[in-house]
């Protein structure tokens, strides 16, 4: 292969060794076992960046407990949202039960465990507002055995730990809630599949960088850097998934796919307050999500999390809005203004004139110190003492800005944004939340659209991963029912730990 200006071929090139390339991986390979593999990720191991379980809630995001998948319109709570990501959740559990039955994952418990999804609502305004978002949601069947309650009694023997020190009569409160939801350790099913992927024959490449991707005929021409060595080799691929994070965009650009032209990317950090004391952790045995702010970014909405990780328990709140110019936790400060593009400036200034609300916030945030973050914490569990509770700091995310037409010229989206070219040979993943959640589902829509010929080929094995695969979830409940039967036994979450203390 010498005299062919490239090192190696391969059929599937994967950038970055997390969630996204590892679930492509395998789904792949179990359509298309003969075609070869290869993942390069530029840190030395996998899901060291958004997949990494302390960068993410860890949240099955299932929208059981979210409230800013619901919000409300003229006095009516929207629930197409929400149901449409519940929707998609759904298609992961079936995928991850797929790959337990059939060995490509190993222990489900590893990487994700029962854990109640409750709504927290403070003052007057908000439970009207949690009510109807109650009544909205519990008539589906999608959102099962959901309850409510605003019972200063009812709420202490639920979460003793946020009715420490609160005074109901000076505030009230209410939660809605469900004992199904989950906590997902994003790191360890990465692990999983990556570790399967190596077993079946793909190559991990760790500490190599992609720099550059160049279109040559049918193939892509993929330049690839040792980050410890230096050297470079080229490798020639009839497929690309970029599934690169905050640096996706830009290599993206670099192939030339004319559909990010004017795209940007807006960097937004967080931190959290996390507390390992198990007196405390014994006593919050849940996930519980609160109102954002005005002008917070969904991925700043506030909570109280139990989380599960490597079989530790430990409580993690926040996250706290922060802000850094770098695309990456692992990246340069300089990614930003690496990122701007003639073709992009309006789209950065399009959005810099119509979020003043997320810039007031960001900067509020950023200089918010350690005694101002307890002070946020205690909102939601009154007696919280700082001894108890250290920074940690979050992931990076890079929220996608698309091109819009005047006056806006661009606008900010919180949401996970699919790029393919016009051929199907190459695709991206933009964005995140709800992000690692609906990566199955995000995959799926990736075959649609870069291997449309093959679907029907590939018809069996497709409905093997997803039993629901063409159907509405949210209309027919008999498949509903059937696969949520299906997937709480696969996973091991028939034994859900309820919060009104029943099994």
């Amino acid at each position: 292969m010498a005299n062919k200006n490239y090192d190696d071929e391969v059929d599937v090139l994967l950038v970055g060794a997390g969630i996204m390339s590892a679930t492509l991986g395998a789904m792949l390979h179990a359509l298309e076992p003969e075609w070869s593999q290869v993942i390069y990720e530029r840190l030395d191991g996998a899901a060291q960046e958004s997949s990494y379980p302390f960068n993410n809630a860890g949240t099955g995001h299932s929208a059981l407990c979210e409230l800013n998948y619901t919000p409300e319109k003229n006095g009516r709570i929207d629930v197409s949202k929400a149901m449409n990501i519940n929707e998609k959740f759904q298609l992961a559990r079936q995928f991850w039960s797929y790959s337990i039955e059939n060995n490509v994952l190993k222990d489900p418990r590893e990487f994700i465990n029962p854990v109640p999804h409750v709504s927290f609502a403070q003052g007057e305004d908000q439970i009207g507002y949690l009510k109807r978002r109650y009544d909205a949601l519990s008539a589906n069947h999608m959102f099962p055995e959901m309850q409510f309650t605003e019972d200063p009694a009812k709420f202490t023997e639920m979460l003793p730990l946020m009715a420490k020190g609160r005074d109901f009569d000076a505030e009230p409160v209410a939660v809605s809630w469900t004992d199904v939801g989950t906590d997902i350790n994003y790191g360890a099913l990465t692990q999983q599949f990556i570790d399967s992927a190596q077993a079946s024959g793909t190559e991990v490449r760790f500490g190599h960088e992609v720099t550059n991707l160049k279109r040559e005929g049918n193939f892509w021409k993929v330049t690839v850097k040792n980050v410890h060595t230096g050297d470079k080799k080229v490798t020639r691929a009839r497929f690309v998934f970029v599934g690169a994070g905050g640096y996706a965009l830009d290599l993206l650009r670099k192939a030339g796919v004319p559909e990010v032209h004017g795209y940007a990317g807006f960097p937004i950090s967080g931190m959290w307050l996390q507390t390992t004391n198990q007196e405390l952790v014994e006593q919050h045995q849940a996930k519980v999500y609160g109102k954002a702010k005005v002008g917070a970014p969904p991925m700043s909405v506030p909570h109280l999390d139990l989380r599960v990780v490597d079989g530790k328990q430990s409580l993690l709140f926040g996250p706290y809005g922060g802000w850094t110019p770098k695309f990456m936790k692992k990246g340069s400060y300089l990614d930003l203004f690496k990122s701007i593009r003639p073709d992009n400036i309006p789209s950065y200034l399009g959005v810099a004139a119509t979020n003043f609300n997320l810039v007031t916030y960001l900067v509020e945030e950023v200089f918010r110190n350690f005694d101002g973050k307890m002070d946020v914490l205690r909102e939601y569990y009154p007696d919280a003492d700082p001894k108890d509770w250290t920074e940690v700091v979050a992931g990076q995310r890079v929220q996608v800005i698309k091109p819009t037409a005047a006056p806006r010229f661009g606008s900010l989206e919180f949401g996970t944004a699919l790029v393919n070219d016009q051929s199907g040979s190459i695709a991206g993943i933009l964005g995140a939340s709800p992000g690692a959640s609906i990566t199955p589902a995000a995959m799926l829509e990736l075959l649609e659209r870069c291997f449309g010929e093959r679907m029907i080929e590939w018809g069996d094995t497709l409905h093997q991963m997803f039993p629901t695969y063409g159907k509405s979830l949210k209309r027919d409940k008999a498949a509903y029912d059937e696969q949520w039967a299906w997937t709480q036994k696969a996973l091991q979450l028939e034994q859900e730990r309820h919060l009104d203390g029943s099994k």
